[in-house]
């Protein structure tokens, strides 16, 4: 669907934080990391924009008549990465070498799409293992009537500096079992990036500028990993749930491998897991488990 470019004027908070970390990665750095968990960044958002909203579902891949009224819990990131930014503030790390290694996402009741949102976020922990830093924040989000509506933890990962004559550690990526089934196909386009960006306002060039993509060494742009997980969910829905998008209590996603642009993958389904790849028995873009809730 054609992504109308107006919505990127929505994006204010998350384009002014991606400007913030660029700049900040030009000063010096904190020597070292805060104490965790660090104290709660808090604030309250207003209502999402109804037609972004709409045009958010539509893109992913869901029905609008699902979420009556309501936010699709996995939006998160529209108005979570800001609050979010401000808990990294004294990491001593270089942020803009940061990858989304995965989330959790915990969905305790609907989120009323015309009521603000209180929000609030804290630096959980940091692993720092001397090879990568796993930055692990919590994200509450809620409504007077659901304080605790959504918990959310996201993991954030910032490769260090090798030593001189260190090897990188190379690791078996996850692959699809062969016993699993395909439930979806999807056609992802040159522009998926671009148009993703302009609705959540993640506009860090890797997705959707070409040549930044080569040179951060990617054969092209790559999709956002929450574009992923969006599209994963949204065919669960359908596909397992009978278009029932309140069905799933919990989800645990890792991103395991960029989704270079353009490109056409599957969503498979285990025993309570999923995995979006290419094919039954190829490696895996993004590997995940779900449950369900209580009926």
């Amino acid at each position: 669907m054609h992504v109308p470019r107006r919505h990127a004027l929505r994006q204010g908070p998350v384009v002014a934080t991606l400007l913030r970390t660029a700049v900040a990665a030009a000063r010096p750095r904190p020597t070292r990391a805060p104490e965790t968990p660090t104290p709660a960044v808090t604030t309250t958002v207003a209502p999402r924009p109804a037609e972004l909203v709409r045009d958010y579902i539509r893109f992913v891949g869901g029905s609008t008549s699902a979420y009556k009224g309501e936010l699709p819990p996995h939006l998160f990131p529209q108005w979570g990465f800001p609050p979010q930014a401000k808990t990294l503030k004294d990491v001593p790390y270089d942020l803009t070498k940061v990858l989304n290694g995965g989330c959790r996402i915990e969905w305790n009741a609907p989120l009323a799409a015309s009521e603000p949102l209180h929000v609030r976020t804290w630096l959980d922990d940091i692993d720092d293992n001397g090879r990568r830093a796993v930055l692990r924040q919590k994200l509450v989000t809620g409504t007077q009537e659901h304080p605790e509506a959504l918990v959310t933890t996201t993991y954030a990962i910032v490769p260090l500096p090798r030593k001189k004559g260190e090897k990188r550690e190379k690791k078996e990526r996850p692959r699809i079992d062969l016993e699993w089934r395909e439930v979806a196909r999807w056609r992802l386009g040159p522009k998926a990036g671009l148009e993703f960006a302009v609705l959540t306002g993640d506009f860090n060039p890797v997705h959707w500028v070409p040549a930044y993509a080569r040179m951060a060494g990617f054969k092209n742009t790559i999709n956002h990993g929450y574009s992923t997980l969006a599209r994963a969910i949204e065919s669960l829905n359908k596909a397992l749930w009978s278009g029932d998008a309140h069905r799933w209590h919990t989800m645990d996603v890792k991103f395991v491998r960029p989704l270079v642009l353009p490109a056409e993958v599957g969503l498979y389904v285990g025993d309570g897991a999923f995995a979006v790849g290419d094919a039954l028995g190829g490696p895996a873009y993004l590997t995940g488990t779900f449950t369900l809730r209580e009926t």
